[in-house]
């Protein structure tokens, strides 16, 4: 069983929105906490507020200053910040680029730093907000969709090499969140995403009762779990469902 009480946890993300509410939470459960944000004065906001620690900058390069404000131990690290990048194969190279480096090569770097010391030690936790788009895909937004497949992809890696050394993962695929995310998401976010939209405390409670059984897959909407496998059993059908909620999107613009 997982606990978090007394643990050095790192958030990425944090200054705001899932990762604001991850960190909260991860307080209140009695763990020592590090918000990071871009945003320096967002990230401080947080930590003043709940009694954390602030470490701003960007998520790719944090981990050995959050490692030093938690006396020299990291037991969490929540890889939460991401864009939303949408568009399509039309879109900029930079938006391409972009939406790769955060989403995906960052927690790719934030392992390169922990897993020695984790491996070491035999113990450790990587959680990565992935996103129902991980699983399934988000139309509009193709950056965003190729992307988190990446990030579930590695979060998988990372547990089927790691699990029996000690290393749990946990990717964190909610549907909608109320967040500024999903109000940028525009009228795709709104036709797919809000009607059962959640708030950010929801996949903060998901996570910590994944935690607590060691499971993988966090779905802080069930019914994914329903949709996935749908997916996986036609892919035909589902995709055809799929371009019908495209072409219904597109009669709406």
């Amino acid at each position: 069983m997982g606990t978090v009480d007394g643990a050095g946890v790192v958030v990425t993300g944090a200054g705001g929105g899932i990762g604001a509410a991850l960190a909260r939470r991860f307080v209140a459960e009695g763990a020592r906490v590090v918000v990071n944000d871009l945003d320096a004065a967002k990230a401080k906001a947080v930590a003043v507020e709940i009694g954390a620690t602030a470490v701003p900058g960007d998520a790719s390069e944090i981990v050995d200053a959050a490692r030093d404000a938690l006396d020299g131990r990291v037991d969490v690290y929540c890889a939460n910040a991401g864009l939303g990048s949408p568009g399509d194969p039309f879109a900029d190279e930079a938006v391409w680029a972009a939406a790769w480096d955060v989403n995906v090569m960052a927690h790719v770097r934030a392992a390169r730093a922990l897993l020695p010391d984790w491996l070491e030690r035999g113990e450790g936790r990587f959680v990565s907000t992935v996103s129902a788009a991980g699983l399934l895909t988000m139309i509009g937004a193709a950056p965003y969709s190729v992307t988190k497949h990446g990030a579930l992809a590695f979060a998988e890696w990372l547990s089927l090499t790691y699990r029996h050394r000690g290393v749990k993962v946990h990717a964190i695929c909610p549907q909608g969140v109320r967040t500024d995310m999903l109000t940028s998401a525009g009228s795709a976010g709104s036709l797919v995403l809000a009607p059962t939209a959640i708030e950010p405390e929801d996949v903060a409670d998901a996570l910590l009762e994944a935690i607590g059984t060691d499971r993988f897959l966090v779905l802080p909407h069930p019914e994914v779990a329903g949709y996935y496998q749908a997916r996986a059993a036609d892919p035909d059908r589902w995709i055809g469902n799929m371009n019908h909620l495209q072409q219904k999107w597109e009669a709406g613009r």
